[in-house]
């Protein structure tokens, strides 16, 4: 190579790539080999000039590749030569380009970096104990955004003059706050304000931030502006005042998260392995299921997660957080604000008018949020991390393609924790968590998550792809799009086909898809499947015997009628009754033979097969639940109920281990699980020794085991049938981590590979993905029902 030689090269790098500090990065790089040229941001990605010797050039584009900014994801670099440009004296970095259509990805929150940490925590630093202290390696993105490309202007801060000395930083390629877009200071940034209940401002700036402490401190409950919402707060250690929190907010019994100082005061409430800790401290700050230490019950109010062997928890994530949490000796209560089934609240004016019962005071600023964002919620599988809940610090996921898209994509998702998914160029990109579109004001929610992403992208669909049910919200919004072709999936198969997405995979796989309900496409509820998959194509080859739900949705909030259910198939009233159950001891005789009588003419009842419902059933057996308080309750009562089990000293010798069997039998082309055969044994189970704890945990780790071992023996009997195809396990009941574990280690055990779920939600907020990957890989001669799940 002759190294006197001059190159030129235009540079697009796509991803997430601004507001990240890319630029400054991109200036130091060039100036660092004494190159020549220009950077810019567009609404596709960032454009870069580089000219000089073609051996520091062609470096320049290695070191470009190889080492981005932290908070940066590169998918694609495209170099072109072009002439030598005798114009280019140095490198500059120039006004951003808004005139193409905008494919850049959206960059998530991210939470306060060390050296914001250390400006805010410093005497000498002019940012000491400035509450909204960012710079551009963290602070809001996708929170304050309003439209690309993201420039100061186009921010919750355009009505925010800087000060020269924050000007003078900004406009510095060599400061770690050049173009850090909420960048502030006290002179010029946004301040706090403390509210009494009644919306009377009664102090601002650092007072205000210490009555907010006072208050958690006397036992008050406070709502705190966050990042992306509204929390509600009070202190941890207080059970009358997390009993009043319940109270109010009318949240019996769903666990709570918990907000601790640092590491160190975590530890003195879960354990956890190398993992766990990594996503504790991660820049995203999720909140992290955890294991409670045996003694956490008398650190904190045992009434934040009673009964529940895990604990929510997470770290301060914003320089507001951690200033509060440096003024208080105990852990704080941190939920989102909003009333149960609505989504969180971003402005305080509605704290009064939907919450205003519920608070003693507000601590609120006058730095708008844009974009509700809840704090995403996660946990550590066999080093694996899940996400729960696709928010903050996540959220909008994008995930990179092969090729571009020609054809614009909408898919509208689910009903259940919904969210959306868009197609632009060559990604396809993920809501962060919606919600439950089960209220008015949660339909208005996600319509205007859909308006955004259309309006900060200019996007128009031309397919929407949706749910089977047509009562799902939305199911009926996609119908409004009367110009675009439309496509209906079966629930099961787009959670199969999201694994399938996020690995770019078009299969074939086994996908076992276990969840609360779902239409299937024979009008039955789903949610015990076994389905043969490829991106366009599918085959239902198992599932779970039906049974009879009473009441259709009445029974998923009452599992004393599932439970009845079950026994119905078997036994009448009468026989019911004299079995003298004690899960049925505080249950009329009148309800059970008015139920059966319903049960018998199938007057409001729907056949379902789903293993949600299952596990509703055998809680509701062993007296872990008396009705659904909050989803996915059932299943962590017996997650913790065998855990606890497994952990007494000496139970293998105390009690002989305790098997069930799950017989699946052949219909046709189909096999089935045989529900009644698995119920009727732990039924016998309950009734032939005092249900003492121990006595319930061994069942429940039994039922876990029976189900993890018929999805591993399915798994291996398709691997001769089929050849060798990964496994992809989905659904919301896979969040339960025993029922995960063990499936892995079996799997892993019979050398079956898995589809890794990455970032992807294993519940319904990942279905939105599974329809997009469905309208990728479609055929244009597709019928509009395309899979029946025969």
């Amino acid at each position: 190579m002759d190294k006197m030689a001059v190159s030129h090269l235009k540079i697009q790098v796509t991803g997430i790539v601004q507001g990240v500090g890319f630029r400054p990065f991109v200036f130091r790089l060039a100036t660092e080999n004494r190159l020549a040229g220009t950077v810019l941001n567009s609404v596709q990605g960032v454009i870069i000039h580089v000219q000089g010797k073609t051996h520091a050039v062609d470096g320049f584009l290695l070191q470009l590749e190889k080492n981005p900014p932290p908070l940066a994801r590169v998918d694609n670099v495209t170099a072109e030569r072009l002439p030598v440009n005798p114009e280019f004296s140095g490198f500059s970095i120039i006004e951003s380009d808004s005139h193409a259509h905008a494919t850049v990805s959206l960059s998530p929150d991210m939470a306060t970096c060390p050296d914001c940490l250390a400006d805010i925590r410093n005497p000498e630093s002019r940012y000491y104990r400035y509450p909204f202290t960012n710079c551009t390696n963290c602070g809001p993105r996708y929170t304050i955004i309003r439209a690309l490309p993201y420039d100061r202007s186009n921010t919750a801060m355009a009505g925010f003059t800087m000060c020269a000395v924050c000007e003078r930083e900004y406009n510095d390629p060599l400061n770690r706050r050049y173009h850090a877009q909420p960048v502030s200071c006290p002179d010029c940034g946004p301040h706090l304000r403390y509210l009494t209940s009644t919306g009377e401002q009664t102090s601002t700036h650092e007072q205000a931030l210490s009555d907010a402490a006072k208050a958690i401190r006397e036992g008050k409950i406070l709502a705190i502006k966050g990042l992306g919402g509204f929390h509600l707060v009070c202190d941890a250690s207080n059970s009358a005042a997390v009993t009043t929190l319940r109270e109010r907010k009318h949240r019996p019994a769903k666990p709570l998260a918990v907000m601790v100082k640092n590491r160190e005061s975590a530890e003195q409430l879960v354990t956890g392995d190398n993992a766990e800790w990594d996503a504790l401290e991660s820049r995203q700050r999720p909140i992290v299921l955890m294991r409670k230490r045996n003694d956490c019950d008398d650190q904190i109010a045992p009434e934040i997660a009673t009964g529940i062997c895990s604990l929510g928890i997470f770290l301060p994530y914003t320089p507001l957080h951690s200033l509060l949490m440096d003024m208080l000796e105990n852990p704080i209560v941190a939920t989102s604000a909003n009333v149960s089934g609505q989504p969180i609240i971003t402005d305080s004016q509605d704290i009064f008018t939907q919450l205003g019962d519920v608070v003693d005071g507000v601590l609120d600023h006058n730095r708008p949020i844009v974009r509700a964002c809840d704090d995403s919620v996660v946990q550590v599988v066999d080093g694996e991390l899940m996400v729960i809940r696709l928010a903050r610090g996540y959220a909008p996921l994008s995930i990179p393609l092969e090729s571009p898209v020609l054809t614009p994509l909408l898919a509208v998702g689910a009903q259940q924790k919904s969210t959306i998914a868009i197609t632009l160029g060559k990604q396809v990109m993920l809501s962060p968590y919606i919600g439950e579109n089960q209220s008015l004001e949660a339909a208005n929610h996600f319509e205007r998550t859909v308006r955004t992403l259309s309006e900060i992208y200019d996007f128009i669909p031309e397919k929407v792809i949706h749910d089977l049910h047509q009562g799902y919200v939305s199911t009926q919004y996609a119908g409004q799009f009367n110009n675009c072709e439309k496509r209906e999936i079966q629930h099961h198969y787009a959670h199969l086909l999201a694994v399938m997405a996020v690995n770019n995979h078009k299969g074939p796989v086994l996908g076992v898809a276990f969840d609360g309900t779902g239409l299937g496409t024979d009008g039955t509820l789903w949610g015990g499947e076994a389905l043969l998959a490829e991106s366009v194509k599918v085959t239902r080859l198992a599932h779970f015997a039906p049974f009879k739900l009473v009441g259709n949705e009445q029974a998923i909030k009452d599992p004393t009628r599932t439970l009845l259910s079950l026994l119905f198939e078997r036994y009448d009233p009468d026989t019911i009754i004299e079995m003298d159950l004690p899960a049925l001891s505080s249950v009329s005789p009148v309800f059970i033979r008015n139920l059966y009588r319903l049960w018998q003419s199938g007057v409001s009842c729907i056949q379902c097969n789903s293993v949600g419902r299952l596990f509703d059933a055998v809680a509701r057996l062993l007296n872990l639940v008396r009705e659904t308080r909050f989803e996915g309750e059932a299943g962590m009562m017996l997650e913790s109920a065998a855990r606890d089990y497994r952990q007494k000293p000496g139970r293998e010798v105390a009690n002989q281990e305790l098997v069930f069997a799950l017989p699946i039998i052949e219909d046709g082309a189909q096999k089935i699980w045989e529900t009644q055969s698995l119920f009727k044994q732990i039924l016998q189970a309950t009734q032939s020794s005092p249900l003492t704890d121990q006595r319930i945990g061994q069942i429940a780790d039994a039922f876990i085991s029976t189900l993890a071992t018929a999805v591993c023996s399915l798994s291996a009997s398709c691997q001769s049938e089929y050849h060798p195809l990964p496994v992809a396990l989905c659904g919301g009941v896979f969040q339960n981590r025993l029922l995960l574990e063990k499936c892995n280690r079996e799997l892993n055990q019979r050398g079956i590979s898995q589809l890794p779920r990455k970032h992807l939600p294993v519940n319904d907020s990942g279905i939105a993905l599974g329809q997009i990957w469905f309208g990728l890989n479609e055929r244009p001669c597709q019928t509009k029902r395309p899979i029946r799940g025969e």
